[in-house]
């Protein structure tokens, strides 16, 4: 018998938009939690519904669906005094409330905890900002490239006599979306032993300077500033980087002993792995270019299909791809890592799907959806009579 899905039963009444907020909710959507997506009623809802290149239909972006799926929407104006009524309501139901608006919003649409608890004092209001809720930048805006850029993250990125270089993913959105549905699920989790809610705070920025991690650690006691490592290197292990096949690019990382002893010989070069120039990490670093130019000349003799098929389980490699070949590659098949997202009408769009494995459990699948979808239902569901949806419809409080 399969089980439940584990975020059953919990409801996350969510404020958000673009992609860091609303990439932390999908992980609940994805486990089975019921998130709400409120949004404004004017303008076409959500402002990730209109980001493209592209669409699947009006209002309805691929990149909207990539960070929506498996929720409901609410069309509400929360500036309206008849949608804070409206909020309350749903808060009287919900577990959580989680928005990613600019730091110093939360409070003025009510949604912090001074502003809920009367209404559910069990309730805890998550808050993802650019950066915080508090201080001197708290009405200010802010997005990923520009953390990557502050937090020292473009000096680690790029080649050492390139421009400074960002990620070629938001990977600071996407972590620190992370970083606040598990803030939310913590505070959620006290809160059901304390029976007392509160507020859980992440931002773009702290997360960003807290993913600096054992360089910001080398600074802050060495006084080591750590800077851009030839062909994405790692600062202190070698061989760890790209290396050149006769035919590309291969990705090698020998970041134990036994890896480097094993490229050696795979290589047919097991001398090297003794030799005094290269048998520890402390020497190889200090030889790193003599032993980059050794093993391009060994790799550049066969193609990067050859040194996969010799290297792969033996030795930590990769090849380099680009999205279509990462997407289309067949361990991803084997992974079943690509699902489909079915609409009502029986159209589906096709996505990456949640990284969390639950044996014998089957996610979620559905897409998307529509703006103010599940307006009417959730209103019913609170016991708001057709003639007082009609009247909040009227007065463009809902859609």
């Amino acid at each position: 018998m399969s089980q439940a899905l584990p975020l059953a039963g919990l409801r996350i009444v969510a404020v958000e938009q673009y992609g860091a907020g609303p990439w932390g909710t999908l992980y609940f959507s994805d486990l089975g939690a019921e998130v709400i997506k409120v949004e404004n009623p004017a303008g076409g809802g959500e402002v990730g519904r209109g980001v493209g290149p592209h669409f699947f239909g009006p209002h309805d972006s691929h990149f909207f669906q990539t960070f929506s799926r498996n929720k409901k929407s609410i069309a509400l104006d929360l500036k309206h005094a008849a949608g804070q009524r409206v909020l309350h309501d749903l808060v009287r139901t919900a577990d959580g409330v989680f928005d990613n608006l600019r730091g110093d919003l939360p409070a003025k649409l009510g949604l912090t905890y001074d502003a809920l608890k009367g209404i559910n004092p069990k309730i805890v209001c998550a808050h993802l900002s650019a950066y915080g809720r508090e201080g001197s930048r708290a009405a200010w805006p802010g997005y990923d490239y520009l953390m990557q850029a502050e937090a020292g993250h473009m000096s680690l990125t790029g080649e050492p006599d390139g421009p400074p270089a960002r990620y070629g993913l938001s990977a600071v959105d996407l972590m620190t979306g992370l970083a606040a549905a598990f803030a939310l699920l913590a505070g959620i989790t006290g809160a059901r032993t304390s029976g007392i809610g509160r507020d859980v705070d992440v931002s773009l920025f702290d997360l960003a300077l807290h993913n600096l991690n054992y360089p910001a650690t080398w600074y802050l006691n060495a006084g080591d500033v750590t800077g851009r490592a030839a062909r994405s290197g790692h600062p202190s292990l070698t061989p760890s980087q790209l290396y050149r096949t006769a035919d590309g690019w291969i990705f090698i990382m020998c970041n134990k002993e036994k890896f480097w002893r094993a490229l050696a010989g795979l290589l047919g070069k097991p001398a090297w792995a003794d030799d005094p120039e290269f048998a520890t990490y402390v020497a190889r670093l200090k030889n790193r270019d003599r032993l980059t130019r050794m093993l391009d000349a060994a790799l550049m003799t066969h193609d990067t299909a050859h040194w996969l098929q010799q290297l792969s389980g033996k030795v930590p490699v990769a090849p380099v791809n680009n999205i279509a070949e990462a997407l289309d590659s067949p361990f991803v098949n084997e992974r079943g890592a690509i699902g489909e997202y079915f609409y009502p009408d029986g159209r589906s769009a096709r996505m990456v799907v949640n990284p969390i494995r639950l044996p014998g459990v089957k996610l979620p699948a559905r897409a998307a959806p529509a703006l103010g979808a599940d307006t009417d239902a959730l209103l019913e569901e609170l016991h708001y009579d057709a003639a007082r949806i009609a009247e909040l419809r009227r007065n463009n409080v809902i859609k």
